[in-house]
């Protein structure tokens, strides 16, 4: 009780672009046993501060279980996974911990950008008072170490790109909505994976291309 007790007071004052990550993990502790873990701290936590935490639950609950729409990356292909074992420690990157940097109404930071941490990023991130280092168990967040794939919010990649330190990223598993913050030629430059990404967009091309023509065949004549 008195972990969950500290959980929610410091889910309320942390920064608002761990916040969601933390509410993940929050959610993900919420079993039926931790429902009444909940319940249990209406008399430690004030009403109005439990009914702000009720109401932030019961939408992540809800986003949660709602259907998904295809995720599409930068190119307009599949969105590829970025990371769902994050040095072993079975916790996947991404706002819904599930490998994915999958976004929805409810990711208010944008966790979009598939990157390859470098030390001098994390620097830079630490600097600006965003210290992805520290690990913190209790929200499922294991820290970012150099070397590591995570879904980093775009407008910190932007921030990044902007004081020349930005980290490389996957341009097959960063989300088209990182398109809202940089060009797709400014990720271009950062990718590590340029050649393969663009060899799937040439093999997706050309696969249109033997669609459209089939269709606009006529009865009974067969496609080029």
């Amino acid at each position: 009780r008195l972990s969950s007790f500290l959980a929610c007071h410091q889910l309320l004052a942390m920064p608002d672009c761990l916040r969601p990550l933390a509410l993940v993990a929050l959610l993900a502790s919420l079993s039926a046993p931790g429902l009444g873990a909940l319940g249990a701290l209406r008399m430690r936590v004030p009403c109005q501060q439990l009914g702000a935490l009720r109401t932030r639950v019961r939408s992540r609950v809800a986003a949660s279980e709602r259907p998904m729409s295809p995720n599409l990356n930068v190119l307009g292909t599949e969105l590829q996974c970025c990371c769902d074992n994050v040095r072993g420690t079975g916790i996947g990157t991404g706002f819904y911990r599930n490998g994915l940097c999958a976004t929805g109404p409810d990711d208010g930071g944008r966790h979009t950008v598939c990157v390859e941490a470098s030390a001098e990023f994390l620097a830079f991130s630490k600097q600006v008072g965003n210290d992805l280092s520290q690990p913190l168990p209790e929200y499922l967040f294991p820290g970012v170490n150099p070397g590591d794939r995570w879904c980093l919010c775009a407008a910190r990649w932007k921030q990044a790109l902007d004081a020349g330190r930005a980290p490389r990223i996957f341009l097959q598993s960063t989300h088209e909505k990182t398109l809202q913050f940089a060009t797709l030629e400014q990720l271009k430059s950062f990718a590590l994976d340029l050649d393969e990404a663009e060899a799937a967009v040439a093999q997706l091309d050309t696969l249109r291309a033997q669609m459209e023509r089939a269709l606009k065949s006529k009865p009974g004549e067969l496609p080029e």
